[in-house]
């Protein structure tokens, strides 16, 4: 681990912890990375600027990889966008207005947009998106780049509308990132892509860089370092997919292996802890 240059989390069900807190011991953590040359990135689900607000003290500190890596931004500068054509925004939009207990959500750059009110979408929503607004109509929203198509499946997502959408898999990317989200963007849009993205332009590579994610959409990402963690409270197949075990989100396992690293690295550098 002496040579790692890029640090790439998930957050929920990874960095965060159950309850979403993300703990007080990251932000030594996070400095002494810093300190190291070591980049770190937030790679997430979430909105853009829901993560920008989450690491409001520490912003200019962190690569953000939202919307499962459709959209990279670095201290306010835009790294990469990968959004939706229109019309295959407007297909999926249709055919998510066929599904039961689910609802679509247009991920834009500028905000979030949904057409529903309902209090059980709003309970949930909220959590991952910061900027937002309720429309009339999906189909009507123009005026925005929209890098992804989320539905919020209150059935669950891996049953109730992964079905309707598994035959977009090959010309988009479409993952199950928890109970009841499903995400749909760009084939080009992973987070696996993004890692790609900030490994080109900072001259690092695969052997140089660690991720840690817990869910599907997390899955490139694994495939593109060597130092792969899965979480101990990860699916399946990202455990399979994954070089390396990290303790669950809940003991803090993340830190617990950046800890190591930058013990591995103050050894490495002769720096002081």
């Amino acid at each position: 681990m002496k040579d790692i240059k890029l640090v790439a989390t998930d957050m929920d069900g990874t960095l965060l912890n159950s309850k979403g807190e993300l703990s007080p011991s990251f932000y030594p953590i996070l400095a002494a990375l810093k300190d190291r040359g070591v980049y770190f990135a937030a790679a997430s689900g979430r909105q853009y600027f829901n993560l920008e607000k989450r690491f409001e003290s520490v912003k200019d500190d962190v690569i953000f990889v939202a919307e499962n890596g459709s959209y990279v931004v670095y201290r306010n500068q835009e790294l990469y966008v990968q959004a939706l054509e229109r019309e295959v925004v407007q297909a999926l939009i249709k055919t998510a207005r066929n599904i039961p207990n689910a609802f679509a959500i247009y991920c834009g750059k500028k905000k979030a947009y949904v057409e529903s009110n309902a209090p059980e979408l709003w309970a949930q929503f909220t959590k991952y998106f910061e900027r937002y607004e309720l429309v009339d109509d999906l189909l009507e929203v123009t005026d925005d780049e929209c890098l992804k198509v989320s539905m919020c499946d209150l059935a669950g997502s891996a049953t109730n509308s992964y079905p309707h959408f598994k035959e977009w898999e090959e010309a988009l990317q479409v993952k199950v990132s928890a109970g009841i989200w499903l995400d749909i963007s760009h084939k080009l849009a992973t987070k696996g892509k993004a890692m790609n993205v900030l490994q080109q332009l900072h001259g690092i590579t695969v052997a140089q860089t660690m991720t840690f994610g817990d869910y599907l959409n997390d899955l490139e990402m694994m495939q593109q370092s060597y130092y792969s963690y899965a979480m101990e409270n990860a699916h399946a197949e990202i455990k399979h997919a994954a070089r390396f075990r990290a303790r669950s989100n809940d003991e803090n396992g993340v830190l617990e292996v950046l800890e190591q690293l930058i013990a591995e690295l103050t050894t490495e550098k002769n720096w002081a802890v």
